[in-house]
């Protein structure tokens, strides 16, 4: 596949706020004035889809409405990156009816995570578009302790060149939108190192209950040659996110994964380190290949922008884990 890296943002583009998902309608006022600030303290200008703030009793918006508000998007020339608004459940109703040529005609940063997880890998399967994982315009409205999401944001969005990515401080999991002021933030132990190896590869992934929605279509991505990036939301639990990883085990091309990167989960999750150790060693398939948990790349908070089809390089010895952001 050829890759298509889009162009690296830099202050006076415009960004396209689109609801592939829920809808706008759900966010905040407050949430959404400490975003669009941000967005301005970058130089960015943001614009929003005609219809991003339409709501339906699933709190998102008809396909023709979702797919003719990210149609717009790619074909403005005007806007270079796309980001969406927030995650939900029903971003993979979209990809029968998207244009993909229209796509790889018109490459430009698209941006999201959680159930956007479909798009950004069917994005990068159909065109060779690299997409990213990362914040959404509703992650943007966190008033307090954003600064690891931001820089990390930049260093994937506006810079070239590799980065490492280490662990922050803190983190936190609490229901920030409820409640600005008052955080709960817990003291960060690192990476959990489960095996050791180092690896190079594609990042393929997101989040799993989203990506193995794929399976079996042709807007699953080759698992060739990849270090796969995973987390899960509050919904998991143990046994699901046991099964979940099990399917993409057994997929005929998991022979060519070379590393596995974990999210940390979410503490309604109730899945301890001990649970992902063990779920881990459980599993044959994953001898002798690198698998670094509790990781920034999950439902928690703070997070970090990754790029699906980029390129890591994970090492992980003595019990300490490193992991570069490589191609982006």
């Amino acid at each position: 596949m050829n890759k298509i890296f889009p162009d690296k943002l830099r202050a006076g583009d415009e960004v396209r706020v689109v609801a592939p998902a829920r809808s706008l309608g759900i966010i905040s006022k407050e949430s959404r004035e400490i975003a669009d600030k941000r967005f301005e303290e970058m130089g960015l200008s943001l614009s929003f889809s005609k219809h991003a703030e339409e709501m339906d009793d699933a709190l998102s918006s008809s396909i023709e409405s979702r797919v003719t508000d990210l149609h717009e998007a790619f074909a403005d020339k005007s806007i270079k990156m796309i980001i969406a608004v927030i995650g939900g459940f029903n971003s993979n109703q979209l990809l029968p009816h998207l244009d993909y040529e229209l796509i790889k005609a018109n490459p430009k940063i698209f941006c999201g995570y959680s159930d956007i997880t479909a798009l950004n890998n069917a994005f990068y399967t159909k065109t060779g578009l690299v997409t990213y994982s990362g914040p959404h315009y509703s992650t943007f409205g966190q008033k307090k302790h954003f600064d690891y999401t931001l820089e990390h944001f930049k260093k994937c969005l506006f810079e070239n060149g590799p980065f490492e990515v280490k662990a922050p401080e803190y983190w936190s999991n609490d229901e920030w939108y409820k409640d600005q002021e008052n955080r709960n933030l817990i003291k960060n132990d690192g990476y959990l190192v489960i095996n050791e190896g180092e690896a190079n590869g594609t990042i393929i992934g997101g989040n799993l209950c989203t990506l193995n929605l794929l399976q079996g279509t042709e807007f699953m991505s080759s698992l060739e040659d990849s270090i796969l990036f995973l987390e899960d939301d509050e919904t998991t639990n143990r046994v699901t996110f046991d099964r979940d990883l099990e399917s993409l085990t057994q997929l005929p091309d998991f022979k060519g994964v070379r590393g596995i990167v974990i999210g940390r989960f979410e503490k309604k999750a109730e899945v301890s380190r001990e649970d992902i150790i063990a779920i881990i060693k459980n599993k044959k398939s994953l001898d002798g290949m690198p698998v670094i948990a509790d990781t920034d790349t999950s439902h928690t908070e703070p997070r970090i922008t990754f790029p699906i089809g980029g390129t890591a390089e994970i090492t992980a010895s003595g019990g300490k884990a490193e992991i570069k952001i490589k191609d982006h």
